[in-house]
């Protein structure tokens, strides 16, 4: 069973959803629900692992990489002094 929804979409994605439903030969109305299923998966998906990373760094005893460390990791990367993945203290 499904339900019908409102979508206000801008005129050009309308004009590119058209064409690929046409090429296709499948339903706008197949894309946009199938597009919206990947979505919601990986909003989903995204917002579990936010709150099982705080959970887990809330605990007593947690060990943290300082920002400092991460940023100059990570602006070193694809130089000839690329460094090594700092560790946790």
């Amino acid at each position: 069973m499904s339900t019908t929804i409102t979508v206000r979409i801008d005129p050009k994605t309308k004009e590119r959803l058209e064409k690929l439903a046409k090429a296709t030969d499948r339903s706008m109305s197949y894309f946009v629900s199938h597009a919206l299923e990947q979505i919601i998966a990986q909003e989903e998906w995204q917002i579990g692992e936010i709150k099982r990373r705080v959970e887990i760094a809330d605990r007593p005893g947690a060990k943290f990489i300082p920002h400092e460390d991460i940023e100059a990791w990570l602006k070193s990367w694809g130089s000839k002094k690329e460094r090594k993945p700092p560790k946790c203290e």
